[in-house]
C-alpha cells in the first residue's frame, strides 16, 4: 500500500468519529431544550442519554465493559428516529422560540 491509500483508511474512522461527536452534541442540545423547555422533560432526559451512543469514548467504554460494539446501522437508525421525534412530535422549533423569549 502507498502512502495515501494508508492516509485514507485512517482518516476514514477519524472523521466518522467526528460526525459522531457533532451529532452527539446536536442530540444532546436537544434534549436539554426537551428537558427545560418542553412538556415532556422525560423526553429530554431519553435524548440526553440516548446522545452517549455517539460519543467514541462512550463506545469504547461499553465494549470494553461489556463486550458490545454498537453497529453504525443501528446508530443511523437511531439517528433517523431522534431526528423525527425531535422535529416532528417533539416540536423543537416552538420549544427553541419559547427558550429564546427566556434569553
Amino acid at each position: 500500500m502507498n502512502n495515501n491509500s494508508e492516509a485514507t483508511l485512517h482518516n476514514k474512522p477519524a472523521v466518522g468519529n467526528i460526525v459522531s461527536r457533532i451529532f452527539g452534541i446536536a442530540v444532546m442540545a436537544v434534549g436539554v431544550i426537551n428537558t427545560f423547555w418542553g412538556n415532556d422533560p422525560g423526553f429530554g432526559v431519553f435524548l440526553v442519554l440516548l446522545a452517549f451512543v455517539y460519543f467514541p469514548a462512550v463506545n469504547v467504554f461499553i465494549r470494553k465493559r461489556f463486550g458490545l460494539r454498537i453497529p453504525v446501522a443501528v446508530k443511523i437508525i437511531l439517528g433517523i428516529f431522534i431526528i423525527w421525534a425531535a422535529l416532528g412530535v417533539g416540536e423543537l422549533f416552538a420549544k427553541i422560540d419559547l427558550m429564546m423569549l427566556d434569553f
